[in-house]
């Protein structure tokens, strides 16, 4: 399988349909703050939904109530079309925690 790696000109236009991702190198990054670590929980194990649909998984690092997730195409050493189709995919399953 081929994967084709991004230009500059792609990843910018990936980035302005995401909210709140920010480009790390490599990598796209989310981080999120949850008012309570079970509500964190349940947000990772929606993201395995999307991560299993799509065969393709984020790091994930949880530390209480902050989830911070990363993106990125390990075959290809870079970013491609599909790290972007997860976190839009992703995007669409948080929403603003309402305490």
């Amino acid at each position: 399988m081929v994967i084709d790696m991004m230009n500059l000109q792609e990843i910018t236009r990936g980035m302005s349909k995401l909210d709140n991702w920010v480009l790390d190198g490599e990598f796209i990054t989310k981080e999120i703050e949850f008012s309570e670590f079970k509500k964190a929980m349940d947000f990772v194990n929606e993201v395995a939904k999307v991560a299993e649909k799509n065969n393709h998984h984020p790091e994930i690092i949880i530390n209480f109530n902050v989830v911070r997730l990363s993106l990125t195409t390990h075959s290809a050493k870079s970013l491609t079309d599909l790290d972007f189709k997860v976190a839009e995919e992703i995007d669409k399953i948080y929403e603003i925690p309402s305490d």
